[in-house]
């Protein structure tokens, strides 16, 4: 179900069951944590193989789920999102044709998401009387903002590549999602790290800029003979 291609630069992350739309079971979800936790390069490039990017929660699994494992299975996304978020690595979601869903909560936990134009988005769990449990009513208003966070979940209604740009679910719109994640690669793997890690600091704003202070000047420090060589080249 998850398939891991390492290259020196970029981990691709292939969810891989395309006949049901790349819906997660129990055991996906920790085997997609564990290829993000386990990732040694800068940047991971999650998507999907076929027509979708992932359609969220394996329907048959839900099916079979009373309360108390019903909510073990919400734990369970929300961890597998969560390593995402929390990755060293920069994670790089390409999003072609298809996310529902928990696909979607999955999405809003990677660093980037690149949608090509045949991507939509949906939550369409209210439809089933029920919701996204993997971060998602968390991350959603977040990044989107409440209104379209609400209009979103509240409606099930699908969004194209065009408007969810608009409203910031994704990041950009191009046909080669992966040529995205291997620009990114390109950058220094310490510089990526250290700025995923502070952009994506809760802290307050005083702790925020103790921290990105400490973490510019090791930077500089450890790149020293690149600026110089910039500048003199720039001269």
């Amino acid at each position: 179900m998850i398939r891991v291609t390492d290259g020196s630069k970029i981990r691709t992350i292939t969810i891989d069951r395309p006949a049901s739309r790349n819906a997660l079971t129990s055991e996906g979800l920790d085997d997609l944590a564990e290829a993000v936790e386990n990732a040694g390069q800068s940047v991971i490039h999650l998507h999907g193989e076929g027509t979708a990017f992932c359609a969220g929660a394996d329907l048959d699994t839900v099916a079979e789920l009373n309360q108390d494992s019903a909510e073990a299975f919400a734990e369970r996304g929300q961890r597998t999102a969560n390593a995402i978020e929390r990755a060293e690595s920069v994670v790089v979601a390409g999003i072609d044709g298809f996310a529902r869903g928990g696909g979607v909560e999955l999405a809003l936990a990677c660093d980037l998401r690149v949608a090509t134009p045949n991507a939509t988005f949906a939550e369409p769990g209210v439809q089933l009387g029920i919701f996204g449990a993997w971060g998602g009513t968390a991350r959603l208003p977040e990044i989107v903002g409440l209104g379209d966070a609400l209009d979103l979940a509240l409606s099930g209604r699908v969004v194209d590549a065009e408007e969810a740009r608009r409203m910031g679910l994704v990041s950009r719109i191009t046909d080669d999602p992966r040529a995205v994640a291997e620009k990114v690669a390109d950058n220094a793997p310490d510089a990526l790290r250290v700025v995923k890690s502070r952009v994506r600091d809760r802290s307050s704003i005083g702790v925020q800029a103790a921290r990105e202070a400490e973490a510019f000047g090791e930077l500089v420090a450890e790149h020293a003979e690149d600026i110089a060589a910039t500048r003199r080249a720039t001269k």
